[in-house]
């Protein structure tokens, strides 16, 4: 039986939200540029979650924007993540505090419980008057928008982002709200606003961010779920991969059962020993049928899932242990032919500036790459 909203209801728990408009960036400075936009035109509110917040010339710009929209009288909050931003000055924030915005750190180091610094807000949110909603992979720094040192322009990482609007963004904005609680931030008392516009062609929506260990198994299970129920093709980008033996045996038994399953990882990447660790898998992946393909223009960091082409999930779960398993994660998922037929198009867009691993040339490849492989997959639940 084809995939299907109400199987997917059932499965995951939740219901989808309809009437909403969904666009997608694969250019980051396409996405910053539309999320200034937005910001800008702001009238009550604008939150954020990020995992990294840097204070280079991106970060400097939005502060900027942020500050001054604080200072019109504006409810503005952060969240950031305490690893993922450790090198941000606090400075950075003071200034900020200063100028009216709210800040606070989520999942701070504590010496008492470090092994739970582990875990991470790995999410990237913004909600803006409670009608907007940006998520996907991006971070705040340069590299994600193109910039280098002194603002030179480079090729920015490729990466994937949605801005959705309609009915979904309350759903999101009391997701934020919950989450700034917890964090202890000062009470969000909601200022009346218009309620959403209700997009009668709009697309169905399903929220599906993960802040604890019922719901990262909720994220396993829908993703694990949309693997085993699909008929025709799986299409997986992501920017680190270490499968478990659960994922591997799924994507085997779809080949096995006629689906054409497609890998996009990037040949590049920031985080050397999570590339090993997922590679250490190819040569048993490659000898199932399972088509692997190498980014080559810039550093993958996009995730982003299409199944059937009918259901695509966007956002910042990547497919390894750590957000799977460890780390607070915000996704999307959409289920609609023709958003899935941009979400191909932009697929297909990406194998052309990749290279296709063949199985024959894979295991040729370096004695010592094969060592690195063998060594960091031994660590791939730590990465």
């Amino acid at each position: 039986m084809p995939i299907n909203i109400p199987d997917i209801e059932s499965m995951y728990g939740e219901k989808f939200v309809g009437q909403n408009r969904v666009n997608v960036f694969y250019e980051g400075n396409d996405a910053f540029n539309i999320i200034f936009h937005d910001m800008e035109k702001a009238e009550n509110s604008i939150f954020l979650i990020f995992y990294i917040f840097k204070n280079d010339d991106t970060g400097e710009e939005l502060a900027r924007l942020l500050k001054k929209k604080a200072g019109s009288g504006l409810k503005v909050c952060i969240l950031y993540d305490h690893f993922g931003s450790f090198t941000t000055s606090r400075s950075f924030w003071k200034d900020m505090e200063t100028a009216g915005i709210e800040v606070k750190a989520s999942r701070p180091l504590k010496w008492k419980s470090i092994g739970d610094y582990i875990h991470r807000d790995h999410r990237k949110l913004i909600v803006i008057d409670g009608k907007i909603v940006f998520t996907g992979g991006l971070n705040i720094a340069d590299e994600y928008r193109g910039y280098g040192f002194f603002r030179h322009k480079k090729r920015g990482w490729r990466d994937t982002a949605i801005r959705v609007e309609g009915p979904v963004a309350r759903r999101l904005h009391e997701i934020f709200k919950i989450t700034w609680r917890f964090w202890k931030g000062n009470p969000i008392t909601d200022i009346q606003t218009e309620k959403p516009l209700l997009y009668s062609d709009g697309l169905n929506v399903l929220p599906i961010f993960s802040s604890s260990a019922r719901g990262r198994k909720k994220l396993r299970k829908l993703l694990y779920w949309c693997i085993r129920n699909t008929g025709q093709s799986i299409h997986l980008t992501t920017a680190y991969f270490t499968p478990s033996r659960r994922m591997m045996f799924l994507l085997k038994e779809a080949v096995d059962r006629g689906v054409g399953v497609e890998l996009l990882l990037p040949r590049y990447s920031d985080m050397k020993s999570v590339m090993y660790a997922g590679r250490a898998s190819f040569t048993k992946l490659l000898k199932w049928g399972i088509k692997i393909y190498l980014y080559n223009e810039s550093i993958l960091h996009a995730k982003s899932y299409l199944f059937d082409n009918v259901f695509s999930i966007i956002g910042s779960a990547n497919l390894d242990f750590q957000s799977l398993r460890k780390n607070d994660e915000g996704n999307m998922g959409v289920f609609d032919e023709r958003f899935a037929m941009q979400m191909e198009k932009i697929f297909k867009r990406d194998l052309e500036k990749s290279k296709k691993v063949e199985l024959y040339e894979w295991v040729k490849r370096p004695f010592l790459v094969k060592l690195m492989e063998k060594f960091f997959v031994m660590f791939k639940r730590r990465l």
